[in-house]
């Protein structure tokens, strides 16, 4: 199969135009076809989730060891990256030392990082998939072909675009507020008291951490705080239950723009929206991180230096840090 694959694409290399032909009748395919996935998910475990099942299905959770916290754990951090993220445990060292500079800085807190926002059952793109073997190659792909990663930015984008959309939404959203609680309960066991959740997102990840928000507040005794790092998003879902959400932006990063463009729920005249509701009552906010684009070596988890001993992650360590919201530690 993927012999065959890297055929077709030496094909399509012959000609722009019927590269952009057959791009446009996937985009066509896929988006009438994202949301089957979702419903069939629903179909499944919707009705366990309703407790409409009669032997509904127990999980155990064993907790992560390696993470364990004493009493003082008040916070849970949790991280869902942008269109680019493959699985659920697909980390790029720039996040990895983003997130475990915050910890340090919080102890009071605990990070998630093992949510794929960009499946409602939380299963990655190499898992039990009918198209995981094109997952894979497009994943995996080197020098030119490296293009084909693209594919995945594509299908991920069109769940982005299911969490946004009114009629498939509630259910999709459903599903990542269900496994953000479980990848919680897996990092260490959710305690009764009132906690601090602080939902990290970049790119299409932010407009999914706003849909779950609704199902977090109203299964957990917390505090929703979203932390939007370049993010794309709509204005309807998530500005009410959260308490507060910050949108924090590069200098030059032009991609983040791109939802206060399309979604007409974040222009300044529609004053009912739950967006401009929030930006009114104070419980939005924007702010510059610095010299960041939008992604790569200069982006939020940029390694490279953007002066002198200060890299790009430094630079979203520092702006996420001054934010409010850890006032309560």
């Amino acid at each position: 199969m993927l012999q065959l694959l890297a055929k077709i694409i030496l094909w399509l290399r012959g000609g722009s135009l019927k590269l952009l032909t057959i791009a446009l009748l996937i985009l066509l395919v896929w988006g009438t076809l994202s949301p089957v996935g979702t419903l069939i998910w629903w179909a499944d475990e919707g009705v366990q989730l309703l407790g409409l099942k009669s032997n509904p299905k127990i999980t155990s959770v064993t907790p992560n060891n390696t993470t364990s916290k004493s009493s003082q754990l008040s916070c849970y951090i949790v991280f869902l990256p942008g269109v680019g993220d493959f699985s659920a445990n697909q980390l790029t060292s720039g996040e990895e030392i983003f997130l475990k500079s915050l910890i340090a800085e919080h102890p009071n807190c605990i990070a998630v990082s093992d949510v794929f926002p960009y499946s409602a059952a939380n299963e990655s793109l190499g898992g039990k998939r009918v198209l995981a073997p094109l997952w894979e190659f497009a994943n995996r792909a080197q020098g030119w072909l490296a293009v084909s990663n693209v594919i995945i930015k594509i299908r991920n984008l069109w769940r982005f675009a299911i969490s946004a959309d009114p009629r498939y939404g509630p259910i999709y959203n459903q599903g990542i507020a269900t496994a953000i609680i479980d990848r919680m309960n897996a990092q260490q066991p959710i305690p009764e008291k009132p906690l601090q959740v602080v939902m990290v997102g970049t790119s299409g990840g932010v407009q999914v951490a706003l849909g779950a928000a609704d199902y977090l507040k109203r299964n957990l005794k917390a505090e929703i705080s979203i932390v939007s790092l370049g993010g794309v998003f709509a204005g309807t879902n998530g500005f009410t239950a959260s308490d507060r959400v910050y949108h924090l932006h590069g200098e030059f990063d032009w991609v983040e723009n791109i939802g206060a463009i399309v979604f007409p729920s974040r222009w300044p005249w529609t004053v009912g929206s739950p967006f401009n509701q929030a930006r009114l009552q104070n419980r939005y906010g924007v702010a510059s991180s610095g010299a960041h684009a939008h992604d790569g070596a200069k982006g939020y988890f940029g390694e490279n230096l953007a002066s002198k001993g200060v890299t790009y992650v430094d630079l979203t360590l520092q702006a996420v840090n001054q934010l409010p919201i850890w006032s309560a530690k």
